[in-house]
């Protein structure tokens, strides 16, 4: 009776470690599958990715940078014209 019982949950632990394997199968599918659908949507409504957005937000600030610079260089020559001309 012993034998039968330690058969039966044995048989039963293979079962349940079967089922779970093939649910984890089943996950990691419909996972894909929900990734795939996804990023079909974002791309129908033009949504830039992570990287590309990074890209041009440094590039943006680059320019913005660059824009102060010129615009303080401008005011200096400005000034140094200003002198010049009421010298």
């Amino acid at each position: 009776m012993v034998t039968t019982n330690s058969k039966f949950f044995d048989e039963l632990a293979k079962l349940m470690g079967n089922a779970a394997t093939a649910a984890q199968g089943v996950r990691k599918e419909v996972d894909t599958l929900v990734q795939g659908q996804v990023e079909r949507v974002l791309n129908n409504l033009n949504v830039v990715k992570r990287e590309e957005f990074d890209v041009v937000k440094e590039m943006a600030e680059k320019a913005r940078s660059e824009n102060e610079d010129l615009a303080r260089r401008i005011a200096d020559l400005e000034s140094r014209l200003g002198k010049t001309e009421s010298a």
